[in-house]
């Protein structure tokens, strides 16, 4: 599982409406599918009510949900420089974990929205341990929640003058007497066109000529301006176009000359993080045309993914591993667990334990992602969240180990193995493969209680030893491979 190369892509389907019909019927896992890629699942009262709707108003809701959810509040320190502080190291750290710690509040009420802005924050790369500043962390992620599903090329436009980027990649450097080639490269290599896709080394040169003037810097975590007397006025050649570029026409130039190459690799990235992480061409390619006939805008193109038939075909069910940060928004939403400052505070901390700490990716590439996330250092940390989460609740709120148990089995409370198997269908996307292993995970749930209860049939949900199973069998699924799945 740790090094095997990815499934290959055998989903077929089209970006045509996908609609309910026999052969792949409008079902809980198929609503737990679009759940969990278009945010980090659902809970159990909310998955049946979807079952009894339009799948594409079910996608619709979602997206205008998405839209209308609040960004995360203004902080007080949101204009804050470094002339504001009377112990900067200390004082900014705390304001960085207080609202990294409200968006992994906002993650769980509104998982659809925060998840497509993570995405986005692991495309448009930035470190807050490379520029320091809360001001500009809270600039930069606000930059993000606006254009999460607005118009891309608006969203990069704006990127490249935000202070968080301008430090990070060296564009306050940037200036006509040494010109600073790092934005710009990223600009093409990561943010528009992909490696070497479209673009020369030349290109890169001109294009950050083109950048340079925005050096504006008064103070640390003050807002950064463009500075006329150091940008770089003369002749400048990107893709073929000679003329006196500057930040504005070295835009119109990337996004009229390089259109199809664009729209194909931000449609490309989309389709390896919302669906498998193997591209079907033929949908990219259609996903593309959508964005470019739509002038840049997102939405049409996230509204034409989820919809298709494609996105629900089984083959794309269960083939992506959860994010650190999915695994355990995941769990905590789908069982229903308790939600407070604490958990909050222990998804953001195990999160960074696990190589996704939000504001600090990785590098400028971002988090890889997928099967990168596990490996034999990684899954035992992942284990203990889970760990975490179901002790939490065992001790504090045992009733709601309780309820999902129930909820799941209405016709069947007192058969252990028809409860086993609807609690690991719930949880594991596809379920297991083998009824060996429902065998076995029957086994855990029995626990301790004696054989003859179960034949003759006393025993059911309603017991006192229920939370303590329900508890041991999650533990037992997030044991499984499967459970790293989504």
């Amino acid at each position: 599982m740790l090094t095997a190369p990815p499934p290959p892509n055998c989903a077929t389907g089209t970006l045509a409406p996908y609609v309910d019909n026999v052969a792949a019927p409008w079902n809980r896992s198929r609503v737990q599918h679009l759940f969990r890629r278009l945010g980090y699942g659902a809970a159990q009262a909310v998955i049946t009510i979807a079952e009894q709707q339009n799948p594409a108003n079910v996608v619709d809701q979602l997206i205008d949900n998405m839209l209308s959810a609040p960004s995360l509040p203004e902080p007080s320190w949101s204009n804050w420089t470094i002339d504001d502080y009377a112990d900067f190291g200390n004082e900014s750290t705390a304001q960085l974990i207080e609202y990294a710690n409200d968006w992994i509040g906002a993650m769980l009420e509104n998982g659809a929205k925060e998840r497509v802005t993570l995405f986005w924050h692991n495309h448009f790369v930035t470190r807050f341990e490379d520029y320091f500043c809360p001001s500009w962390a809270y600039t930069y992620h606000q930059l993000l929640q606006t254009y999460a599903l607005g118009n891309f090329r608006n969203f990069v436009y704006e990127m490249g003058k935000t202070p968080a980027m301008l430090v990070f990649l060296n564009g306050v450097q940037n200036n006509r007497f040494e010109p600073n080639e790092n934005y710009a490269r990223e600009l093409f290599e990561l943010f528009t066109l992909g490696q070497d896709n479209g673009y020369t080394q030349q290109d890169i040169v001109a294009a950050a000529r083109a950048l340079t003037g925005w050096n504006g810097f008064t103070s640390a975590c003050a807002p950064i301006t463009f500075t006329a007397v150091l940008h770089d006025t003369g002749s400048k050649t990107i893709f073929g176009q000679t003329g006196n570029w500057g930040y504005d026409e070295l835009h119109d130039i990337l996004f009229t000359e390089r259109a199809t190459e664009i729209s194909e690799y931000i449609c490309g990235k989309i389709y390896r993080h919302f669906v498998h992480p193997e591209i079907a061409e033929d949908i990219v390619t259609g996903l593309a045309e959508t964005l470019r006939t739509n002038d840049w805008e997102l939405e049409p193109v996230f509204r034409q993914l989820f919809k298709s038939e494609h996105f629900f075909d089984e083959k794309v069910m269960g083939t992506q591993i959860k994010s650190p940060l999915g695994l355990m928004l995941n769990t905590v939403i789908e069982g229903d667990f308790i939600i407070n400052e604490e958990i909050q505070n222990y998804i953001l901390y195990a999160g960074y334990q696990l190589n996704q700490g939000v504001f600090n990716p990785i590098d400028v590439a971002g988090w890889p992602g997928d099967r990168d996330w596990v490996n034999t250092n990684t899954i035992t940390g992942r284990w203990q969240t889970s760990d975490f989460f179901i002790f939490t609740n065992y001790q504090g709120d045992p009733a709601r180990l309780v309820s999902l148990a129930q909820a799941l089995t209405t016709d069947n409370a007192n058969d252990p193995e028809l409860v086993t198997q609807a609690i690991v269908d719930y949880l594991v996307p596809g379920g297991l493969t083998t009824p060996e292993a429902y065998a076995a995970a029957t086994d855990v749930f029995k626990w301790e209680v004696p054989q003859n209860y179960y034949d003759s049939g006393e025993w059911n949900l309603f017991w006192e030893t229920v939370p303590a199973q329900v508890g041991l069998l999650m533990q037992h699924i997030s044991r499984l491979p499967e459970f790293q799945l989504s």
